[in-house]
């Protein structure tokens, strides 16, 4: 999982980017899940990279908004 530039975020329409959000969130789920089971992460830092890129997300959301 690499991590999503901001210019590509802008380039995604306002739809685009609520379902990568869905998308992500649910991954963030799944990787969350598993670390609470004890089962050793495949990526220790994807956790990281999910969190960051909703964070990205919805910053440029907030600045559309405005």
């Amino acid at each position: 999982m690499a991590l999503l530039r901001t210019s590509e975020i802008r380039q995604m329409s306002k739809d685009d980017r609520l379902t990568k959000i869905r998308e992500l969130r649910d991954e963030l789920m799944h990787e969350r899940g598993t670390a609470a089971m004890g089962g050793a992460p495949a990526n220790p830092g994807h956790i990281r990279a999910l969190r960051t890129n909703i964070a990205r997300i919805l910053t440029v959301e907030k600045e559309e908004e405005k």
